[in-house]
């Protein structure tokens, strides 16, 4: 394909966002599996940022801070299953970028209240079961998005593509070489202690695990091991998306961030396979961004962010001006060094299967249940995240002054935020946020949420675009 030279005054934006990847499950961030050859090798172009948060979990409401630069007060966005749009107080990157003169393209997440004001969306199958294994998701995605790239390269204009990745995220179902990657045992083998059994006892996603993983499986490490083939096989395809751009000759007038929307938990916490719960594993997210004109290669970032710096760093970069108000900052001050890090202690929330928030600082995880969760865990939780990193001991008992400490935090930045927005904490508003809720106890919770095969899971996250 013969190249072509930009024209355009204004870069394009290609924003990678990738659903449920871990950030310490890829090898650029010092995993000690291969998982992101290629990543590995893109991240020396860019400046990698080891500190990136997604303070409000799950996906919708987090890429709603993702797309507007707002915090989940500015969105209301806290659900996943979002009652209604996106509030019309706030502007969303693709409407501001199709002011500015804009092409607009959102790969994969059509529907989504926060994906609201794109000229065009473009979907690609993203479920599936063990019944027609493997899933190819990127090469679904990349069937969709390389003729798209084709497309808006040959305008005048310049162009905002998102694509959305699915790979990481259940079921893990990556096609071979890489569902045998980094595990080429025999998982079912009935002398190996059967360490999937708890999972499989989880009755509200027993069935969906067990329309996807595989028949007489007995060890969890498989399912871990799937999920880091579904990232290498990611991994690859992404790697034919900058080919093409190399191809087509606008890599270099083109701004790239790779972000995550929320982590995902594997066998911690008694999550399972899912990205629920506002553990580390969860909250901290990969990113990286490259455009050689303004942004150092090889540089890494080990200040403090979240996703609401995303749009003002995006705008910065493409020289866009805006009148609108944001609760993020730009990353440029991180990487200039006129700021060592952002905010060193915020606000988290979850609303998914569990309604929670809670206050993280550099030391502290303080974690406090809005309504009994699925999981039968305490009300209130507390984690030395310097002692104990995996979050594993619960001290909330033992130290009541910094659970205090931390509760008045919050509470004071909560009435801060309400104060300034005239608005009541969208944590209290979403008292529907999935059937049945709020519960009144743990037990009815558990008897109530419920994930059936792929299909119904499926239909589940389809229930968020009503």
């Amino acid at each position: 394909m013969a190249k072509r030279t930009s024209k355009t005054k204004r870069p394009n934006i290609l924003l990678i966002a990738i659903d449920s990847l871990r950030r310490d499950h890829m090898s650029c961030y010092g995993y000690h599996r291969l998982t992101t050859p290629y990543i590995d090798d893109f991240a020396e172009q860019c400046t990698l940022f080891e500190q990136t948060f997604s303070p409000h979990i799950p996906t919708t409401s987090a890429y709603a801070s993702m797309l507007t630069g707002r915090d989940c007060f500015g969105t209301e966005v806290v659900a996943l299953r979002h009652k209604g749009g996106l509030t019309k107080k706030v502007t969303t990157l693709p409407e501001l970028l199709r002011q500015e003169g804009y092409n607009t393209t959102c790969v994969g997440f059509g529907g989504n209240p926060s994906s609201r004001g794109f000229s065009r969306y473009l979907e690609y199958e993203q479920w599936g079961s063990w019944a027609n294994a493997p899933l190819a998701k990127a090469d679904l995605l990349n069937q969709v998005a390389l003729p798209e790239l084709d497309r808006l390269s040959r305008s005048s204009k310049p162009w905002f593509v998102m694509l959305r990745h699915m790979d990481p995220h259940a079921p893990y179902l990556p096609p071979p070489p890489y569902n045998q990657m980094f595990y080429s045992g025999d998982p079912t083998d009935k002398k190996k202690p059967n360490t999937i059994k708890p999972a499989f006892d989880f009755k509200p996603f027993a069935d969906f695990f067990k329309s996807w993983m595989m028949p007489g499986l007995r060890d969890a490490d498989w399912v871990d091991a799937q999920y880091d083939g579904a990232i290498a096989y990611m991994d690859a395809c992404i790697q034919v998306i900058f080919q093409r751009l190399e191809e087509i000759g606008v890599i270099d007038d083109t701004i790239v961030a790779l972000n995550g929307d929320h982590g995902e938990t594997l066998q911690e916490h008694t999550c399972w396979f899912d990205h629920h719960g506002t553990y580390d594993p969860t909250l901290v997210v990969p990113l990286m961004i490259r455009y050689p004109r303004k942004v150092p290669m090889g540089l890494r970032i080990p200040g403090i962010n979240q996703h609401k710096d995303l749009v003002p760093t995006l705008l910065d970069l493409a020289g866009v001006k805006s009148s609108l108000k944001f609760d993020g900052r730009s990353l440029m001050k991180l990487v200039r060094g006129q700021a060592a890090s952002f905010e060193s202690e915020f606000y988290i929330t979850e609303c998914t299967w569990m309604r929670k928030h809670g206050w993280r600082t550099p030391q502290w995880k303080y974690i406090e249940a809005l309504e009994p969760d699925f999981h039968f865990l305490d009300a209130v939780e507390l984690y030395d995240l310097v002692e104990d990193p995996l979050e594993l001991n619960n001290l909330a008992r033992k130290n009541p002054d910094v659970v205090a400490t931390l509760r008045d935090r919050m509470n004071r930045f909560i009435a801060k935020r309400e104060k300034q927005l005239g608005i009541t904490n969208p944590m209290l508003t979403q008292g529907d946020w999935n059937a049945g809720a709020p519960f009144a106890s743990s037990r009815e919770a558990y008897a109530a949420l419920h994930i059936g095969d792929s299909k119904e899971a499926k239909r589940i996250q389809a229930m968020s675009r009503k």
